[in-house]
């Protein structure tokens, strides 16, 4: 069964409305809910705060990494371990084909269902899920293959295990390599981008986040809990730290934003994720363009421009 959110039930209301009428084979008033239907979902999604848009990036039905690579990706092969610890199903590896361009894709996945969730623990990877992206990637570079990373996690798994086999490390390591990488690289925050678990796969050529997705260096949550000790204060967190696709962009921290369907990627998950399919190819038709040196120079030049300084007054009148 399909989960609404508060704000979206006027729409649940007209989309049952349209089943009864399809039912009755009554297609004059199908028509008309259909008109009605688009006319809600602009004037409800057109006009949605910065923590609505949170509850999208988090909706239960929104589709998570695998949903997009079994819809966008065929002949496809699961890549399994770090090849040192063990194999973190938080981080799934492919190879496979894209449209005609053979690629590897990353992704983080949180997993329906309880046995699931814990399976892929909440989407949360440990070191070694980042040891087997790293794997991956290196073997894309290997075989000058393009790399598309799918972002979707509330951030690395903050467990002793997990500390004790050096997360940081992991993930400053990931930051290090990927920014090296030889071939084009794209990565895209598909729901939501937390802190370092985002960012150990999250450095690209090529960085754009989804319509309804959201990055940020801390959750909502955790920011509410440190600044005022208040849980009711998560809506005030998600404004305060800007963390929508079009708070990014007009930050310049990302690069584009994929216009997934209006009404969100979870009542149309073929439509999104042929968005993300199209800006793949047309940006590693790009990227592909460009020679090696530009390519890298690029990069170079988009890792190192974000932030801003300037220098105290009393530095200038020395």
């Amino acid at each position: 069964m399909a989960t609404y959110l508060d704000f979206e039930y006027k729409i649940k209301f007209i989309q049952e409305s349209i089943i009864s009428a399809q039912v009755r084979h009554d297609y004059v008033a199908v028509e008309e809910l259909k008109k009605k239907l688009n006319k809600e979902v602009e004037k409800i999604y057109k006009n949605l705060s910065d923590f609505q848009k949170l509850q999208l990036a988090r909706h239960l039905d929104r589709p998570y990494a695998l949903d997009y690579i079994n819809l966008i990706m065929r002949d496809k092969y699961e890549i399994h371990g770090d090849r040192h610890f063990r194999d973190d199903t938080a981080i799934i590896c492919y190879i496979g084909y894209i449209g005609n361009e053979k690629v590897v894709v990353i992704g983080e996945q949180k997993g329906r269902g309880t046995k699931n969730k814990l399976k892929r623990n909440f989407g949360m990877p440990h070191p070694e899920g980042y040891h087997k992206a790293l794997r991956a990637a290196k073997l894309a570079e290997k075989f000058n293959l393009p790399l598309l990373m799918l972002i979707d996690t509330p951030g690395a798994y903050p467990g002793i295990g997990a500390e004790e086999r050096n997360q940081s490390e992991a993930i400053a390591r990931n930051l290090l390599e990927l920014a090296g990488l030889k071939i084009p690289t794209i990565s895209i925050v598909i729901g939501e981008g937390g802190s370092g678990g985002a960012l150990a796969i999250g450095v690209a050529d090529k960085f754009a986040m989804m319509r309804y997705s959201v990055f940020s260096v801390i959750s909502p949550e955790g920011c509410a809990a440190i600044l005022w000790n208040d849980p009711k204060k998560v809506e005030t967190a998600t404004n305060a730290l800007k963390i929508t696709s079009q708070d990014l962009k007009d930050l310049n921290l990302i690069d584009d934003i994929i216009n997934e369907p209006l009404i969100g990627a979870h009542r149309e998950k073929e439509a999104a994720a042929s968005a993300i399919a199209d800006y793949f190819l047309e940006e590693v038709g790009k990227l592909k363009a460009m020679n090696e040196e530009e390519r890298m120079a690029a990069r170079y030049a988009k890792l190192t421009a974000p932030g801003a300084f300037a220098e105290p007054e009393v530095l200038q009148k020395m």
